[in-house]
């Protein structure tokens, strides 16, 4: 079996703050630098930069070999400790990261160690290389991996797109051996002290609650309550209101073209999702659980309806250059509808599914209430939790999601796409999005046949320009 070493590191200049993460992965028997990753994220905290570094190092050892033996090395203490499974992680901005980063690799083919920050000055190199790219308004590339001091000058740089550990690990071969790290012998120095981290855990938390902004406030218990009803996907890490009530509409205003002040830099045009929730089906006035593992409703005659009338308002904006479907039969007769009007072909995309909520399909949330209230509390105190009968957590499908959104975005870079999909992926594209985290879905409407929208671009930032559009089903 290969063994590799991932070395990973991560910063935010603020906490919260413009913020990258640098990745290496290493030939543990030889020391040869495989594949390096880095990426500017923009706005985030230390601990959100380092698991995402973690997980780019991850993902190009396995990119590399997937059955090899892979000994992670962080100078993050709280990270490491995590992983390992000593300690739990309370952070809902982490969590998802870190579900992510175990999928990667079964359990057993990865082992964790803390090391001291000098021994981690690769990774740390490359994740200020991505901060000061950011800084410039532009993404790392390897191309500006610079060679350690004791790396002689002729040692080739590796080759790849920027930013992709994939194709890193498959050309970045030539250089920068185990000198990177290496050095005189340095004296051995002790682990930060559980108290220690604790401190930095709850500044993180500080930080995290900055990001977040004014995101959600208010007691999940209420939410759970009679309002929040329409589980036909509503039940979005519970959302707390009935989904087919219409709410105050965005309307069509045009936003600035450019994410952040006047003064930031050409991206150039961003890849735009356009989000569309499918029309109504049976079950929704009914405010019953319709995930994807259950029955397939079709759209009622009043959802076919509501298809319809969000064509035409597409057709007016004119904007849109391609449609992309979940595979379930309400958003692939919705997505047809609009094809049909703008006459486009409809592409569809797996990862776009709705949520299994496994033995509460087709119930009310009363029902579920009565039948298992005890999985129905831990649902909705905890992302991590999944419904009866071994359904989907808001997790796992933020991890989905997540992964969905960064192929989407890079398929269609400069473009606007619509997505026809289900009110649990386009709440957590919007949280996603806004850097908000899970219980910020329980303060979300989403209409049925309602219209939200997200700009990503280059540097990796989002800017969401519409919400819960239903401004076109008014006769």
């Amino acid at each position: 079996m290969r063994e590799f070493i991932v070395e990973a590191d991560g910063g935010s200049r603020g906490n919260p703050g413009p913020a990258g993460y640098g990745a290496v992965v290493r030939d543990a028997a030889t020391g040869e630098t495989l594949a390096e990753a880095a990426e500017y994220i923009g706005v985030a905290t230390n601990n959100v930069a380092e698991y995402r570094g973690l997980l780019a190092g991850l993902r190009a050892a396995h990119a590399l070999d997937a059955g090899a033996a892979v000994h992670v090395r962080m100078d993050s203490k709280l990270v490491i400790e995590q992983m390992s499974g000593r300690w739990k992680i309370k952070h809902p901005s982490m969590k998802p990261l870190a579900t992510e980063a175990r999928a990667v690799f079964p359990p057993d083919q990865v082992a964790y160690e803390w090391i001291p920050r000098e021994q981690n000055k690769h990774a740390d190199r490359l994740a200020n290389e991505a901060m000061d790219a950011g800084a410039k308004g532009r993404q790392w590339s390897p191309s500006e991996s610079r060679a350690a001091l004791d790396t002689p000058p002729a040692a080739p740089e590796p080759s790849g797109p920027p930013g992709d550990a994939a194709a890193g690990a498959a050309k970045a071969r030539a250089a920068l051996a185990e000198g990177r790290t290496a050095g005189p012998a340095a004296r051995p120095v002790a682990a930060p002290a559980e108290d220690d981290i604790e401190a930095e855990a709850a500044r993180e938390a500080q930080a995290e609650a900055a990001v977040a902004g004014a995101a959600a406030v208010g007691d999940a218990a209420a939410a759970a309550s009679g309002r929040v009803a329409e589980a036909e996907s509503t039940r979005q890490r519970p959302s707390t209101t009935a989904p087919g009530a219409d709410a105050a509409t965005a309307g069509e205003q045009q936003l600035p073209s450019t994410p952040g002040w006047s003064a930031a830099p050409d991206l150039g045009a961003p890849a735009t999702l356009v989000l569309l929730r499918h029309g109504e089906t049976p079950l929704t006035p009914q405010k019953r659980f319709s995930g994807s593992g259950g029955t397939d409703p079709a759209l009622s005659a009043a959802g076919r309806e509501q298809a319809h009338r969000v064509a035409e308002a597409l057709a007016r904006r004119g904007t849109i250059q391609a449609i992309v479907a979940s595979p379930l039969a309400r958003t692939r007769e919705t997505a047809e509808i609009v094809a049909a009007r703008l006459g486009l072909h409809v592409s569809v995309e797996g990862g776009l599914r709705e949520t299994d909520f496994g033995a509460w399909e087709g119930l009310t949330f009363g029902e579920v209430r009565e039948r298992h209230p005890d999985d129905l509390n831990a649902w909705l105190a905890d992302p991590e939790a999944r419904p009866t009968g071994g359904g989907e957590s808001f997790a796992e499908t933020a991890v989905r999601i997540a992964a969905t959104r960064d192929k989407l975005v890079a398929a269609y870079a400069g473009r606007t796409v619509l997505l026809v999909t289900h009110v649990t992926p386009i709440k957590t594209l919007l949280r996603l999005a806004l850097g908000a985290p899970p219980e910020s879905l329980f303060r979300m409407e989403l209409s049925a046949a309602s219209l939200s929208a997200v700009a990503y671009y280059a540097d990796g930032n989002a800017s969401v320009r519409l919400f819960n559009d239903t401004s076109h089903l008014r006769p």
